[in-house]
């Protein structure tokens, strides 16, 4: 058995986990930073790191303890070293390096965003899925979160080439802003998938962008706008939510997330008309969306297409993802040195 230890640390969730045979989650740790951001609106960047530096030695311990591992048995230590927000990637990096190098394990860098389309292979419990993964190639991949909204074409899962991505808001923010419209709170994602519960999706009808006939690309603003002048009015700020019933609130958000879902599958449709594929893998803190769930699931079997989705607990930011992403990479032959750098784009 090889076990895996992962490093999360590239936004708000200080993580550490895990990781048998780039599968079975031994353990995962996360510690949300909502309560930091939350008066703010938003998460700042040097609040975040600065937490990651408070907690994470804790954390890691943690998911030691709870896995029942010690050091010695570690085949590797993988840490997301891109892309994020640079000052909360420094944090984990430099704490995985100073690991690596007194343990004297492998030191694996990985990229975060293709770590999310990775946890759809990611197992709790005691048995491990032993599904080739040769008959998920050639895939779709679709990543889906607060910061991305990016479409990947995969041979496998360190065979991956971006073929669309936002040109303004990622998916995640838009739910963000929506409910700041809304006035529900933050982080927004799951306060608007919890009002729209209640509401008609098909009351309002809000414009949507698939941009150019052959385009891949996402946008997500018009749709913000949109909501943005439905619920203060077209010609400035003449209301606000507050002057809208329950009802009402619950239509807007549940009209929004449906045109949220019928974009992101557009796009994958759009994506698989002009290339086959055995499969759709789908990761993000976005893809915990009941909608977009059923949404994108609906077109597999319109498709005839298998669709991989994480669970639950796997969607939001964690170290397990990388850890799994990790192995994989060490099974394959690739690690990396002391100088690995950090990259808040890729």
């Amino acid at each position: 058995m090889s076990l895996t230890l992962g490093l999360e640390t590239t936004c708000d969730e200080t993580s550490a986990a895990v990781v048998a045979d780039g599968v079975r989650v031994c353990s995962t740790v996360v510690r949300s930073q909502i309560d930091l951001h939350a008066k703010f609106g938003g998460v700042v960047p040097e609040i975040a790191a600065r937490a990651h530096l408070e907690i994470l030695n804790a954390v890691i311990a943690r998911a030691m303890e709870e896995a029942g591992v010690t050091a010695e048995q570690l085949n590797g230590v993988g840490v997301a070293n891109c892309p994020g927000l640079i000052g909360c990637l420094l944090v984990g990096v430099a704490a995985a390096k100073a690991l690596a190098f007194a343990w004297e394990k492998p030191l694996v860098g990985v990229n975060h965003v293709h770590a999310h389309l990775y946890a759809t292979r990611l197992q709790q419990g005691t048995e491990i899925d032993v599904r080739p993964p040769a008959e998920l190639w050639p895939a779709l991949g679709l990543v889906i979160s607060g910061g991305h909204t990016s479409m990947y074409w995969m041979d496998g899962f360190t065979q991956v080439r971006r073929i669309g991505s936002t040109i303004d808001d990622a998916v995640g923010e838009a739910f963000d802003k929506v409910a700041q419209i809304l006035q529900l709170g933050y982080p927004g994602g799951p306060l608007v998938e919890q009002l729209a519960r209640s509401g008609d999706p098909g009351a309002i009808q809000f414009p949507t962008s698939l941009l150019g006939r052959e385009s891949l690309d996402f946008s997500f603003s018009g749709l913000k706008t949109a909501v943005l002048y439905y619920v203060n009015g077209s010609k400035g700020i003449q209301r606000d939510a507050s002057a809208l019933s329950r009802q009402e609130l619950a239509d807007v958000a549940a009209s929004f997330e449906r045109a949220a879902a019928e974009v992101l599958a557009a796009k994958c449709r759009r994506a698989l008309d002009r290339q086959p594929a055995k499969s759709l893998l789908v990761g993000g803190g976005v893809s915990a969306n009941g909608t977009i769930r059923t949404k994108l699931l609906d077109l597999g079997r319109e498709l005839g297409l298998q669709v991989f989705l994480p669970a639950p607990i796997f969607c939001t930011d964690n170290a397990a993802m990388i850890a799994g992403l990790a192995a994989h990479e060490l099974q394959s032959g690739h690690q990396h040195g002391l100088n690995l750098p950090v990259l808040a784009t890729v």
